[in-house]
């Protein structure tokens, strides 16, 4: 399994935007007690990308990229696998 961590700068400013709205667009999304507007979800996805509070990962084998938060457990998991 071939995954990677994508920095948000390398992205065009297009390709994050689709990358963000397909992230927040998702049932089961969850930001907090009160429900949001997509422009203020945009907004802290962006955000949390920018300052490296979450990190873009892209997998090979399903061409899939997805948002994490840095301290996911999940992503453990992954430098694990990358080693």
């Amino acid at each position: 399994m071939a995954v990677h961590i994508i920095p948000s700068d390398k992205l065009s400013a297009e390709a994050l935007k689709g990358v963000i709205d397909e992230f927040i667009s998702r049932d089961g999304t969850d930001y907090g007690a009160m429900e949001a507007s997509p422009e203020t979800k945009f907004k802290q996805v962006k955000q949390k990308l920018a300052s490296g509070w979450a990190v873009l990962i892209y997998d090979d084998e399903a061409e899939t990229t997805n948002i994490f938060m840095k301290d996911d457990p999940l992503l453990k998991k992954i430098d694990q696998l990358n080693e």
